[in-house]
């Protein structure tokens, strides 16, 4: 198997312990929906765009991070900041971006802060089957806790290009960096984890 083909946890098996994501608290941040309310007012839209989304960015946060609860926190804070600044955006066509970049970010600060206290615990990848086990667990394994001893913006790089397989172009807006930047990061990356995992081997 060729190493960027192993960057990539895949979503059924490798993070199938995550099969849902808790119900968006309207509660919480949103008030409640009259009958009369519109189409684009921010409670539909942010609503919307949660429950098609919010699986897949907590597992984003949870390849980063290797905790689901502290994962599912900075992904509900992320859109809790995007319903409150809903108003302020520019182009409500980037409101993905715009949360695929907080929830980054709330990541790097919650790393930063030490407050999972399990953070540095090593992943287990649970499997569909005994047969994917002897297949792919111990290799996967192996890629996500190499993955975690990667600087923190080669782990982004690798993650957002793999795992939620984004363009150059859309990595380089949610890092706020230039995409020939994302393509020398990738590079680093690559090369830094394959050295890891021959070094595990």
């Amino acid at each position: 198997m060729d190493l960027e083909s192993r960057a990539a946890p895949a979503p059924a098996a490798g993070m199938a312990g995550i099969s849902g994501a808790r119900a968006w608290p309207e509660d919480e941040c949103v008030a409640s929906m009259p009958d009369w309310l519109e189409p684009d007012d921010p409670s539909v839209a942010v609503t919307a765009l949660y429950h098609e989304h919010a699986l897949s960015l907590i597992r984003l946060a949870h390849i980063m991070l290797g905790n689901r609860p502290g994962a599912e926190d900075v992904v509900h804070d992320a859109f809790c900041g995007l319903y409150r600044r809903w108003e302020h955006l520019a182009d409500k066509e980037k409101a993905l971006g715009y949360v695929r970049s907080s929830v980054l970010n709330g990541c790097r600060s919650a790393l930063r802060r030490g407050r999972l206290q399990d953070r540095v615990t090593a992943y287990q990848p649970a499997v569909v089957s005994a047969e994917a086990a002897v297949l792919s667990s111990e290799e996967r394994r192996e890629v996500v806790l190499a993955l975690r001893r990667l600087p923190t913006r080669q782990r982004e790089v690798l993650v957002l290009r793999y795992y939620l397989d984004l363009s150059d172009e859309q990595i380089a807006g949610d890092l706020g960096i230039r995409p020939g930047t994302v393509r020398s990061t990738r590079h680093r990356a690559l090369a830094s984890l394959e050295r890891l995992l021959r070094e595990a081997s």
